[in-house]
Formats: structure tokens, sequence, C-alpha cells
């Protein structure tokens, strides 16, 4: 279908989504939530999409909520205000569920600025790569509002409790190296090659033993969770499941045959 607020494509397993609001550093509105959701499900519907790449278009990847889009006139006393929990349960929530759920690698491009929302939204992907220009900036403090999408989830998680709370009541901006330092993202590219590597990782995971990677993903978000005991069972579960894939005889055959496997993700 025509989409208002994203773009979609789909080719060789590989499915790109760009949020498409660049006039205003795609921050999220309702409708793009809606369209998010439905190109979301269109991939958990469809076999042949073995990864997602997500990204923004321009010179932003996305700047958090669009305030015009929620009705709160500023400085009015009268207002009661805006059910921000509602929009956190029926939209940025099942967002970052959905896309942790994703049978397959989720890897982000992150563009340019990513701030509120938008720096949060990559943290729920797999993989995120950021142009050597971007930046990640927790502006809810300056809001009095709290780090939403996962935010006060994913970052003590990635960067520590300190990292976490300076980025969380100050605001700072962080730029793509400093978060590639802390750990908060995988890797900072230049600008101009920012699409050309995630367009290559996105095509080495439409190539590669897709169910072994989401068994991965899956494993490693419980981890945290579990003791290590609780952790070895699971280890011993997922491994056993995997032993009687057909990427996994593949992969052997291919070792021992000396060739390239050719893995199917099943």
């Amino acid at each position: 279908m025509s989409y208002q607020t994203i773009l979609f494509e789909k080719q060789d397993g590989v499915a790109v989504i760009t949020l498409n609001r660049p006039d205003k550093l795609n921050s999220f509105t309702v409708a793009m939530h809606l369209e998010l959701r439905e190109a979301i499900d269109k991939l958990k519907a469809d076999p042949e999409v073995r990864v997602l790449l997500l990204t923004g278009a321009g010179r932003g990847f996305c700047a958090g909520q669009d305030l015009g889009d929620r009705a709160v006139k500023p400085g009015d006393e009268g207002s009661a205000g805006v059910d921000l929990g509602h929009s956190i349960d029926q939209y940025y929530a099942p967002l970052v569920k959905s896309l942790r759920a994703l049978r397959f690698p989720v890897i982000c491009a992150v563009n340019g600025v990513a701030a509120g929302a938008g720096a949060n939204l990559p943290l729920a992907c797999d993989i995120v790569i950021a142009a050597r220009s971007a930046s990640f900036v927790e502006v809810f403090c300056k809001l009095g509002l709290i780090p939403d999408t996962g935010g006060t989830y994913f970052l003590p998680r990635l960067v520590g409790t300190a990292r976490a709370m300076g980025m969380a009541l100050l605001g700072e901006k962080i730029s793509a190296e400093q978060a590639e330092q802390w750990g908060l993202i995988w890797k900072c590219v230049d600008d101009a090659q920012l699409m050309e590597q995630a367009r290559a990782m996105a095509r080495h995971f439409a190539s590669a033993p897709t169910l072994g990677l989401a068994a991965t993903k899956a494993t490693l978000y419980r981890s945290p969770a579990h003791t290590l005991e609780q952790q070895l069972d699971l280890e011993r579960d997922t491994m056993r499941t995997l032993g009687h894939s057909r990427d996994y005889r593949e992969g052997v055959a291919a070792f021992q045959e000396k060739r390239a496997p050719h893995f199917t993700g099943q």
C-alpha cells in the first residue's frame, strides 16, 4: 500500500522502513505510528523477509514526538493536559515490543539527530549503526518528563546507571562517537558510508542462518532476568531445537565440503 509518513521497500529478503517526515525531522504522529504498525505486521506475516533495516529520511533520524500532534496548549493552566500514558500504551510501547519480537535481526541506521523517543527507538533494535554527524539526546527532562520508548530500561543496561542518569537528567547531546565508546550503539561510521554499510549488513543477514540468529536474539534478551543456571538450561533447550534445523545441517555440510553455505532460515 501507499504510505504517507514512511517509506517501505522489500527486496531479496531485506525489508527497509524509512521514517519519512523530513521537514519535521521525522517526528512521530499518530499517523506514523499506525503506518509503522501496519508495515511491521506485514513483515511478521512475510516468510521471505529475513532482516529489517530502519532509518530516517533527510538530515535527521527522528526528533521524537511531534508536539503539534497533541492537543495541548502551551501555558494553558486551565487545560487538563494530555494522557501521556495512553500515548505510551497505545503507540510507543507496542512499537518497541514489536521490534524486539521480530523473528529476524533488526538494524537501525541513525542518519542524524535522534532525540526523545527517537533516541530510544534505535535501542529497541538489535544493531545500531550511526553516522558520525548523528547524535542522541534524552530531551524529556526539559519537558518535565521521563525517558520513554524503553529509555529507562535500555539506558542503564547499555551504558550503566551513572551515564544513564547523566543522559536522562541533563539532556546533553551525546555524539555518535561517544555513543560507540559507551556501548550505546554498535558502530559509528562516516556519513557517506552509513547506508552502504547498513545495507551490506542487511544483505549479510538475509543470507545468514535466520533461525539461529532469532534464537540468539531471544536468549541474549532473556539473560538479564535469569540466573546462570536458568540461562544454561535455556541454552541447552535452544541448542537442542537448533540441532534439528536445516540451517545447522547445511552449515556443517558446507564446512566439511569447504564451500559457501546456502541457508534458508529453516
